[in-house]
């Protein structure tokens, strides 16, 4: 079990009940993780959690239903897993949505509401809660998925990618926290950001037999990608976007 990087590791998956969450406890507890997910779904949660323990044999894979949009739930959730696991090396942030328009012209500031929840609060409460734990770990790492369309905004996505752009800038800060934090010897522990198109799984390919999803990232390359931040060094991947489609 393991490939050493993430051997032992415990790891924290936000949005673990989505597809991609799925996806990324199975590869990390392959890798050798023990994950701990959350979803606000718990019904969704504990189909990943019980398909990656069936998946992979004694492997550690636990989940909790946190609210995500409260800093103190979040919080104690954080300090729960370092209390219990002694440590926590990482947090892999999934939690997702999308709302968009026909035009710019009818852009919809309710879609902002539920946006600057979804994808710019659970940043901010996920890495307040998580950061010192993350920088006292000697391989913390805090990833989050976000979407190319944060650096190209498209008439009908203006909410979205705004969102998406907001929730790059507070993971940025934190990596120079990481930064200032590492000193002379350099970051110990690094926030980076994975920047796919869109995502695609099984069940969309399914859905829509004959669709291309072009520029697309599988959610297991995703996963791969996310187990791979492990295994570069933090000042590698420390304030860097990882492209995994064409950069605009």
């Amino acid at each position: 079990m393991g490939n050493g990087a993430l051997d032992g590791a415990v790891i924290a998956v936000a949005g673990a009940g989505g597809p991609a969450g799925r996806a990324a406890l199975l590869r990390l507890a392959e890798a050798g993780a023990t994950v701990v997910g959350s979803d606000n779904d718990p019904e969704r949660l504990a189909e990943a959690v019980d398909a990656a323990r069936y998946a992979h044999g004694g492997a550690t894979v636990t989940g909790e239903t946190v609210d995500l949009l409260d800093l103190a739930s979040t919080r104690d959730w954080a300090a729960r897993i370092e209390r219990d696991h002694g440590h926590v090396d990482g947090l892999v942030h999934l939690v997702g949505g999308w709302r968009g328009s026909e035009t710019f012209a009818k852009t919809d500031l309710g879609d902002w509401e539920l946006l600057e929840k979804l994808l710019i609060r659970t940043v901010q409460h996920t890495s307040l809660a998580f950061h010192e734990a993350l920088q006292r770990s000697d391989r913390g790492r805090y990833v989050l998925i976000s979407a190319a369309g944060a650096s190209r905004p498209t008439a009908g996505n203006a909410a979205y990618a705004a969102a998406k752009a907001a929730a790059e800038a507070w993971t940025l800060a934190l990596a120079d926290y990481f930064r200032k934090a590492g000193g002379e010897q350099g970051p110990t522990s690094a926030a980076a950001i994975l920047v796919v198109k869109a995502l695609v799984h099984d069940a969309m390919r399914a859905e829509r037999p004959n669709a291309k999803f072009a520029g697309f990232t599988d959610v297991a390359d995703l996963a791969d990608a996310v187990a791979g931040v492990w295994e570069k060094p933090a000042a590698e991947v420390n304030g860097n976007r990882l492209w995994l489609t064409e950069k605009p």
